[in-house]
């Protein structure tokens, strides 16, 4: 695919060709003038190719305004700047905006919206006036309106930028739900570790071309393909190679994760703590005073909107954000804890554990009882 400016003959895509999997975590990254925005803007019929044809469910986009309706109720993009996204003037006329205009039944419209609040941690601010809310906020306020349209692909340039460190896991909690749920989920950051430890594959621009598509490992275990994409290695992929160099021992496999260095780093040295995991449901809420007395005197921590509600009625976390990678290092470490999980993210925790037993730490894990887990009506 090729694509040009009106009026301009330098190609600002030139010869991209990728695909895109169902359900997968891709990263797109780039240096700044990459062209990565303008690849975005492609997935969703905003830019048409100069040269070449975009696929979606292997057939080629139609540039008509129903055909691309219909491609936009499925790919919802959200922009690096809120400011480019925001229509209405509350909250929730914002995040209605695109389930109205699509058409659907107010009925169905209200329960998109109340659900992308929720999701977005938005719902005590639906009636603020959108002018009135702060950067973070209105970044928020995009993606709940990116959420309501309950995407098939999920596209976000930038996302974490201008955020601070727990809204930015936040946002990406909610991406790993979205993927979870079977939304593909693209992104674009110049955050190397974030990239690293979050995605199942990269693909990498350099003046407008494709240099590399594939698993993050491949990318970068090849030096001089970083430098030459403008690019740097991620923190601790650089700490796994100077521990190769420095024992003598393989660089594979490769940890993504400081809880997985750590454990690479550690294995034989201490025997591991246990975690105990709280699966919670956006329809109930834990019982407090039983995990109060099941979580004293150790680290606990958060993962995912459901659990984040749990702690807001009363439940203990001492990790609010990076809430999985913080328990997973004190088990690492010899020392047990909590995790109250969203119920759909179990799947991502055991993941993290199966690939702590292969940096060759294995952590003992507990589900606690369901029977523990007890029901509460809405207010």
């Amino acid at each position: 695919m090729y694509f040009s400016y009106k009026n301009s003959e330098q190609a600002v895509l030139s010869d991209v060709n990728l695909k895109i999997d169902q359900g997968s975590r891709t990263v797109l990254l780039g240096a700044n003038g990459a062209g990565k925005s303008t690849l975005f803007y492609h997935f969703n019929g905003v830019y048409e190719p100069s040269c070449g044809t975009v696929l979606y469910n292997g057939q080629p986009l139609r540039y008509r305004r129903k055909a691309l309706m219909r491609l936009r109720s499925e790919v919802s993009v959200v922009l690096q700047n809120p400011d480019d996204q925001i229509f209405s003037a509350t909250v929730e006329e914002d995040v209605a905006f695109g389930p109205r205009n699509m058409g659907f039944p107010d009925e169905e419209v209200a329960e998109r919206v109340d659900a992308a609040l929720f999701r977005t941690g938005m719902s005590d601010l639906r009636k603020r006036g959108t002018l009135k809310l702060s950067y973070g906020q209105r970044k928020r306020l995009t993606l709940a309106g990116a959420l309501a349209m309950k995407p098939k692909v999920l596209v976000l340039d930038e996302p974490t930028a201008g955020l601070d460190p727990q809204m930015a896991c936040e946002v990406m909690e909610l991406a790993d739900l979205m993927h979870r749920d079977g939304t593909a989920v693209i992104i674009s950051t110049h955050d190397a570790d974030l990239a690293y430890g979050w995605a199942d594959a990269v693909n990498v621009l350099c003046a407008g071309k494709l240099t590399y598509s594939g698993d993050p490992d491949g990318f970068y275990s090849d030096r001089s393909a970083v430098r030459a994409s403008c690019l740097v290695p991620p923190l601790i992929c650089s700490i796994n190679r100077c521990r190769s160099i420095i024992s003598g021992r393989s660089i594979s496999p490769y940890p993504h994760t400081v809880p997985e260095i750590v454990a690479k780093m550690s294995s034989s040295a201490i025997t591991p703590g246990k975690m105990t995991i709280f699966p919670v449901d956006e329809s109930a809420s834990p019982d407090t005073e039983y995990i109060k007395k099941a979580t004293m005197d150790i680290c606990t921590g958060v993962c995912g909107t459901a659990a984040r509600k749990a702690v807001s009625k009363g439940c203990p976390a001492g990790r609010i954000f990076s809430g999985t990678d913080g328990c997973l290092a004190e088990t690492v470490g010899g020392k047990n804890s909590a995790l109250l999980c969203d119920r759909r993210m179990l799947p991502a925790v055991t993941e993290r554990l199966d690939r702590l037993k292969a940096m060759g730490c294995a952590v003992e894990s507990e589900m606690a009882d369901v029977r523990d887990i007890s029901g509460y009506t809405e207010d």
